[in-house]
Order: C-alpha cells, then sequence, then structure tokens
C-alpha cells in the first residue's frame, strides 16, 4: 500500500513540475514577442495586383503589416483594411518606412486583376499578393495562419472564406513583431506602431 501511495506522489510530483516548466516556458515566449523578438520570419514569394513577382526581399528595411484576407469578404477584411488606411494616415511622415500587404487566401477568384480592383480602393498604398493555390498555402503555413473553404449558396461563386483575422507586424528584417485581433481600433495600432518605429 505504501509502494503504491509513494508511485501516487511522485505522478503528482512529475504532473506538477510538468506544468510549472509550461507555464514558465509560455512565459518566456510571451516575453520574447513583447521584447520584439522574432518567433518567425515573413517569407512568401507571390504576385502583387499590378502582376509582378514580389518576396519579403522586395520591402527589406520597410516595417511590414500584413493581413491574410479575401475580396469577396463582406465585413471583417474591409473593416481591418480601412483600419490599416487609417494607421498609414496617422503615420504622417513616417509612412513610407511602413509597408502595407494584403495577402489572399482565395486564389481561385482573387487574381491579380481582381486584387486591382480591391485593393487600391483603400488607399494608403496597400500591396495586394496572391498566387497559386499551393503558393497561398505554403505562405499562410510559414505564417501560422488559418483558412478554409465554407460552402454559401448566396455568396459569390457558392462560397465564402474562413479565416484568421489578425494583423501582424514584422521589422525591417522580416522578423515577427507582435500581431493586433480583429478589431483593435485604429489609434491603438498607430500608438503601438509609432513607439516600435520610435525605438
Amino acid at each position: 500500500m505504501r509502494t503504491v501511495r509513494t508511485a501516487a506522489w511522485i505522478l503528482v510530483g512529475i504532473a506538477v513540475f510538468a506544468l510549472v516548466w509550461l507555464l514558465l516556458w509560455a512565459d518566456y515566449r510571451a516575453a520574447q514577442v513583447e521584447e520584439g523578438g522574432p518567433t518567425f520570419q515573413a517569407a512568401f514569394e507571390l504576385t502583387d495586383h499590378e502582376g509582378m513577382i514580389r518576396t519579403q526581399e522586395d520591402f527589406a528595411g520597410q516595417w511590414m503589416l500584413v493581413f491574410f484576407g479575401f475580396a469577396n469578404c463582406p465585413d471583417v477584411c474591409p473593416t481591418t483594411l480601412a483600419e490599416v488606411a487609417a494607421v498609414m494616415d496617422g503615420l504622417g511622415e513616417d509612412a513610407g518606412r511602413v509597408q502595407p500587404l494584403f495577402v489572399s487566401i482565395d486564389p481561385e477568384r482573387d487574381t491579380p486583376t481582381a486584387l486591382a480592383e480591391f485593393v487600391p480602393a483603400f488607399g494608403a498604398g496597400i500591396v495586394g499578393l496572391t498566387g497559386t493555390p499551393e503558393q497561398i498555402a505554403r505562405t499562410a503555413d510559414g505564417f501560422h495562419i488559418y483558412y478554409d473553404k465554407v460552402e454559401e449558396a448566396a455568396a459569390p461563386g457558392g462560397y465564402t472564406m474562413g479565416h484568421s483575422s489578425q494583423l501582424f507586424l514584422f521589422g525591417p528584417e522580416a522578423g515577427y513583431v507582435r500581431s493586433w485581433p480583429y478589431g483593435t481600433p485604429a489609434e491603438e495600432i498607430l500608438a503601438d506602431l509609432n513607439e516600435h518605429l520610435a525605438s
């Protein structure tokens, strides 16, 4: 009986140790992100809305605001791009240091021509990016983005897209800096971005 009890206490001790270690590791990773330490790099090779092949190297030395979405999105995407435009406007002379990118997760409908009709409506120098299904899947995986095709009879083409909705910030060397969840006001994003630009 004593052996069973001892073994049980050992297992409890191991479980507590594992839990504490996981919590400390999570805090460490969160601190890394908050301090601006990149946890991954922006990497892509896609076609922009003017038909040119673009990679992260084209924006070397600039901060990048990156959002994944699709042109037929009824709410989240246009709202976020409008917020990005407001942020870019609020940057004033610093706007040239930041490049906003809109990466499509709907290559079937979002051709360069379709993006050329959608993205410029928001101004702010936003560059729309698309590619083959394989290129989009590879890019989304690299950015840890979820997306999925959802059948919807009333939508154009009979489907819509479910997807992650955060706005990413990458530094001048394409390292991840932070992200903002959907619905974060432009004023808050602008304040955070200004702090990074000033550091």
